[in-house]
């Protein structure tokens, strides 16, 4: 599960996205399911703003009736589920991220973390799903079964892509271990409430 992301730091850098500039942003470091998120495609390679929570393009109702819960999408089984069916053949994306959060712990005491790259790399290539649902971008971010370097914090991880794996990805591969070995590091983060944002929430939490 990934539900929480921070934006990555595209801004001065050789891939700085065109959007960004066009459309500036302050840099979010709480992004939620139904936020919208930064997607690359082939056809968008500039980038284009996505919400992050997946209508398929055939839901008939409105917004608020789609009640299934689509901010991920299991590569296991994607290419086979109706809703992710479609997106998985033609709706293929990147969401950069700088990192994201998962929790450890019982309920009510729940502790953060922070997961990032593990080298010099800063940022996080997610392989994602969009449909364009009532000419509303919208988009979830694949997961797999986690790696070593983070399977003590959650039992699954985003697809992580590397600079070949994200050609596959766009290019349509269905390869079951593509992203499964990137190297992340992570730590321990004082709990933060759903508005709490600023650069202070991904600081090591002080014991």
């Amino acid at each position: 599960m990934c539900g929480r992301i921070v934006d990555p730091n595209l801004r001065g850098t050789d891939f700085e996205i065109s959007q960004t500039r066009l459309h500036p942003f302050p840099r979010r470091y709480n992004i939620k399911p139904t936020q919208d998120v930064l997607v690359i495609t082939a056809e968008a390679p500039e980038g284009e703003m996505a919400r992050w929570w997946l209508v398929p393009s055939w839901h008939k109702g409105d917004l608020k009736d789609w009640k299934a819960t689509t901010f991920n999408a299991r590569i296991e089984d994607a290419a086979s589920k109706p809703t992710f069916r479609g997106p998985w053949r033609y709706g293929r994306c990147l969401i950069p991220a700088a990192g994201y959060y998962e929790w450890t712990g019982e309920k009510g005491s729940k502790q953060p973390h922070f997961i990032r790259p593990a080298g010099n790399e800063e940022t996080l290539w997610f392989a994602g799903l969009i449909s364009r649902w009532n000419g509303m971008l919208t988009c979830t971010i694949v997961t797999r079964p986690a790696n070593s370097t983070v399977a003590d914090i959650h039992t699954r991880m985003p697809v992580i892509l590397n600079a070949e794996e994200r050609d596959a990805w766009l290019a349509g591969s269905d390869d079951p271990e593509i992203g499964a070995g990137p190297k992340l590091r992570h730590h321990p983060v004082a709990r933060f409430g759903a508005a709490s944002d600023g650069p202070a929430l991904i600081e090591p939490a002080v014991a």
